[in-house]
């Protein structure tokens, strides 16, 4: 874990309510896809946990919904501000079962995290396939981004306004090594039902230290109780007790 103060480089909207935010400063503390940072905001007692899109040497890129005060704090702020993040946070995945043929399979800003995680998996030669999943079309965001990469992408809709019409489960491929995700519980329940492969799975949870100190977003294991910040938040489907 680290603490550095970054400075916005843009911010800008993806969708009326999701935006992508790209910061310079010190990343050296990510060390793998899947991680998590904490923001402290300016008269806010404890920090956002937003998860990591994409990263390289100098810079960041967070990608996040305004839902509540405090993303909406930073869905305002300019070029040139600057925050004070916490990085290197949560184990993130790990890229060695994946196999040759992973599905990454995302749903609502539980996409942002698999960005960088397909780039890494693309530059090992894997052939990937990303599930994109949405309420509805207005909601979209990244498919493009992650053709670009040189993914095959398939999005769904629930309401079936855009692409398969249903949950990302409708959309699984007949054939695939291994899966990561990333999203809501009910989806990450239903993943973990419809797919015949190991996977590993990454949760959202409210967190009010996001180092492991609090202990106030344990989760059951079939191992015992693991902390989403700490242990988490990507785990193995293996190790998940449902409730």
């Amino acid at each position: 874990m680290k603490q550095s103060i970054f400075e916005i480089l843009t911010n800008t909207p993806l969708t009326t309510s999701v935006y992508k935010m790209v910061l310079r400063g010190d990343t050296s503390a990510i060390t793998a896809p899947g991680q998590f940072v904490n923001i402290r905001l300016e008269g806010k007692f404890l920090r956002r946990p937003i998860s990591v899109c994409d990263y390289d040497a100098e810079t960041l890129t967070l990608v996040y919904k305004a839902v509540g005060s405090g993303t909406g704090q930073m869905a305002a702020m300019k070029t040139g501000e600057t925050l004070d993040i916490l990085t290197g946070l949560g184990n993130g995945y790990d890229l060695g079962p994946a196999g040759d043929a992973p599905v990454l399979i995302g749903g609502g800003v539980g996409v942002p995290p698999l960005y960088h995680l397909a780039k890494r998996l693309l530059a090992q030669g894997k052939t990937v396939h990303v599930i994109l999943g949405f309420n509805t079309r207005e909601e979209i965001f990244f498919e493009e981004a992650f053709k670009a990469l040189g993914c095959t992408v398939t999005v769904t809709t629930v309401d079936g306004s855009y692409g398969v019409k249903g949950f990302v489960t409708s959309a699984l491929p007949e054939s695939y090594t291994y899966f990561y995700t990333c999203g809501p519980e009910p989806m990450l329940k239903a993943v973990y039902r419809a797919t015949a492969t190991s996977g590993q799975m990454s949760f959202e949870e409210r967190m009010g230290c996001g180092f492991g100190a609090c202990m106030g977003c344990s989760c059951k294991t079939l191992t015992g109780y693991k902390r989403i910040c700490k242990e988490g938040p990507v785990m193995r489907k293996e190790e998940i007790a449902w409730a």
